[in-house]
């Protein structure tokens, strides 16, 4: 798959972006900055989206502008995802080594273990991983999935 035209991605990060300013100041704010990356593709965790934050605004404004918009995308959301870990973290859950988990299994983990994901990202993730409610999700699906931008 080839990468999107730079000039492609910056017009979309516009357009997302002036959809959320909603005051037309040239600023979206703090609170709404996750769901603007979501929108376009990213999958910030609520704790990368606090460091992003972080980063951007470091005076505690409450606001973002285009340009360090533009930056907070340029991160990489995915860190710690790589597939290495996430086999380690499959076969910890793959006892039987069926290739397959719970959902209810792959829940708890990601809901109580290391850096929790919320209830909404739970609910996405899964619906997204066991997208016919089989209660059952493959490795390649559980790949994806977690790799997903």
């Amino acid at each position: 798959m080839a990468a999107k035209d730079p000039m492609v991605k910056l017009a979309e990060y516009k357009e997302a972006f002036q959809l959320f300013d909603n005051d037309g100041d040239g600023c979206i704010t703090t609170s709404v900055l996750g769901t603007v990356m979501r929108a376009l593709g990213k999958s910030p965790t609520e704790a990368q989206i606090r460091e992003v934050i972080k980063d951007v605004d470091p005076e505690g404004r409450g606001l973002v502008d285009f340009k360090e918009f533009v930056g907070a995308m340029g991160k990489d959301m995915r860190d710690h995802d790589n597939e290495a870990d996430l086999r380690a973290a499959w076969n910890v859950l793959d006892k039987e080594k069926r290739g397959l988990i719970s959902v209810k299994d792959l829940r708890h983990v990601l809901g109580s273990v290391g850096e929790k994901l919320s209830p909404s990202e739970l609910d996405d993730l899964s619906k997204e991983a066991d997208p016919e409610s089989t209660g059952v999700i493959s490795y390649p699906v559980f790949l994806k999935a977690m790799l997903a931008k």
